[in-house]
Order: structure tokens, then sequence, then C-alpha cells
């Protein structure tokens, strides 16, 4: 069968135990990728989503780790070396909601989604680059996952928005940082996608959400996770510091 990556690639998702990081673990376990799962509460669900890649005829592996602790991050990467070897992808997939309007977020609510959906996309991209960037390797793909929400805006959400934001912002600076050590950075910017959040929001703010998407339905996690696929892979060779949203049409331009 066809396969977007070469044989023995190695691919770290953070946040892959459920949702849309768990859609992206299963999908590049499907191409043939070889798969660190990261998660920071949910050791059942991790290990089922190691057991579901393992059966692509790939390996698989669960790390608990939470992306806001330099330490454990550090400690996460000692396991990666141990057990893989390498690391030719990264999906900064881990992130948290904490939505308040701004009379009324407080500023824990502020600094723990900023230190979650930001500085955890630094802590985990700094120690992935020393491995792409090693002649062993030489290169590397990294794909961060945003929101449309840190590119337009959304009532209740500054700390959400300023840290998608922020990531947009820092991958055009990695991908122009590291091309000449053949590491590429691109950002998919999901827009409503059917996940437990969505699932919790009332009937009536769901019909809401769909009468401002053109295509009129939420997406689907394996949509998200088709066009990691891709921008990681070689197919997307000659594409680098791109955001790509993935919204049916929520957003023009």
């Amino acid at each position: 069968m066809w396969k977007l990556f070469e044989e023995g690639k190695v691919a770290l998702v953070t946040g892959g135990a459920r949702g849309i990081g768990r859609a992206i673990a299963l999908e590049l376990g499907r191409e043939g990728v070889n798969v660190v799962v990261n998660y920071a509460k949910k050791d059942e669900a991790a290990l089922k989503t190691c057991e579901e890649i393992k059966s692509y005829g790939v390996k698989a592996i669960a790390v608990k780790a939470d992306v806001r602790s330099p330490l454990a991050v550090d400690e996460m990467f000692k396991d990666i070396k141990s057990e893989m070897g390498r690391l030719d992808l990264l999906v900064n997939n881990a992130g948290v909601i904490a939505d308040a309007y701004m009379l009324t977020m407080g500023e824990e609510k502020f600094r723990t989604v900023l230190e979650t959906n930001l500085f955890g996309v630094f802590n985990v991209t700094k120690r992935a680059l020393m491995f792409m960037c090693s002649k062993r390797q030489n290169g590397g793909s990294i794909v961060n996952i945003a929101s449309t929400t840190g590119i337009s805006g959304h009532p209740g959400q500054a700390n959400y928005a300023a840290s998608k934001g922020g990531v947009i912002a820092f991958s055009k600076v990695i991908a122009k940082e590291y091309a000449d050590k053949g590491v590429r950075c691109n950002v998919v910017a999901p827009g409503f996608v059917e996940t437990d959040m969505i699932a919790m929001v009332m009937q009536r703010l769901k019909e809401q959400f769909l009468d401002l998407i053109p295509l009129k339905r939420f997406g689907d996690a394996s949509e998200i996770a088709n066009a990691v696929a891709f921008l990681l892979s070689s197919k997307a060779s000659y594409i680098t510091g791109k955001v790509l949203t993935a919204d049916g049409g929520l957003i023009n331009g």
C-alpha cells in the first residue's frame, strides 16, 4: 500500500491520547510511522491509543509528561531516545481552554492556558530540534496545532486566542530559523471540530456555530489528522512557515 512516509520514521504527538491528537497519532500509524503518544492524565486512553497504533505494524509508546514542565519534557525525550533512537516528526497538539470574558478572567486562568498552549510548545520544540538538527538526522518536520480563534479571535477566549496566535507567530520564526537545517514548521488551525468540548455545548449554541460555517457541519478529527499528515510528509516538502485553516470555510483568506 502506498504510504506518505519512508519506513522507520518516528513521530511525537503531544496530547495524543484523545480527540484531535489521538486521530493524528492513529493516522500516522496507518501511514507506517512509529509514534510516541504523549499525555498528561489519561493512562488508559493513552495505552489504548498505542495498542491501536501497533495494530498497523509499527511501534508505539505512551509517555506521560506535562509539557509545561521543562524537567518532565527532558525526561520524555530521554525515553524517546532510549526507546526510539530518533525523532523525525513533531505534532504539538497538547492544549487546554479556560474561557471567561476579560473582566471576569482571573490571572490564573490566563497564565494556565498560556503555559500549556504556548510555553509547552516552546519546551517540546526546543528539545525536538536537538534531534532534528543533529548530523545523524539532518532534518525533520513540525506541525503545530493552533485554532481559527488565534487568527480571528472569539469572545470569552482572550487567553486561548493569545496562546494560539502566539503558536502561529512562533511557528513562522522556527520555519525561518531552521530551514537551512532541513526542518520545516507549519501550522494547522482547526475551526469547530466534533470533540468532547463541542459535545458539551448547548444545542442552541451549536446551531449558531453551524450558521457561521459555509459547509454547514462541524469537522471530524480525522479531517484535521489528514491535513497534519500531509504537511508532515515529503509531499509538502516545499511548504514551510504556513498556516492551513481546516474550518469548513469559516475564515476567508
